[in-house]
């Protein structure tokens, strides 16, 4: 039991270091359009201004969210040495954090972002978990 749950944690942890990354390396990459608009998006929370966030940013974050959550589903079954438990765990960690983080800005982005972004969390830490063969 153990060892899964330090698999969902590890992952956990793993899903962070690339979310925060790849945010970093596309702000640097795209000053003008997603270092821009993800400045836009945090002051417009700070001020508690009205915002509306870009469309395509949002279909880039949603993709980049189901990538980072099949690696780390991956991940956890790597160090859990178990492919459904961890992964399944990693998979409600991730939606517990992911509720939190969206209700700071549910007045920004459109009901069908948060949808695509959260419902698909659990599901696909499982898809993950199930690449590595036991």
């Amino acid at each position: 039991m153990l060892r899964i749950i330090l698999g969902a944690i590890g992952a956990f942890i793993v899903w962070t270091i690339l979310l925060l990354t790849t945010d970093k390396i596309l702000e640097i990459a795209s000053p003008d359009w997603y270092g821009r608009i993800s400045a836009e998006l945090l002051a417009a929370i700070e001020n508690k201004t009205p915002y509306t966030m870009d469309t395509a940013i949002m279909i880039l974050t949603s993709t980049r969210s189901a990538i980072l959550t099949i690696i780390s589903g991956f991940v956890a079954a790597l160090i859990s040495k178990e492919n459904f438990k961890s992964p399944l765990l990693l998979g409600v960690f991730l939606l517990a954090f992911g509720l939190y983080v969206h209700s700071i800005f549910w007045n920004y982005v459109p009901l069908w972002y948060d949808i695509l972004i959260l419902l698909p969390l659990i599901p696909l830490a499982i898809v993950g978990g199930k690449l590595k063969k036991n």
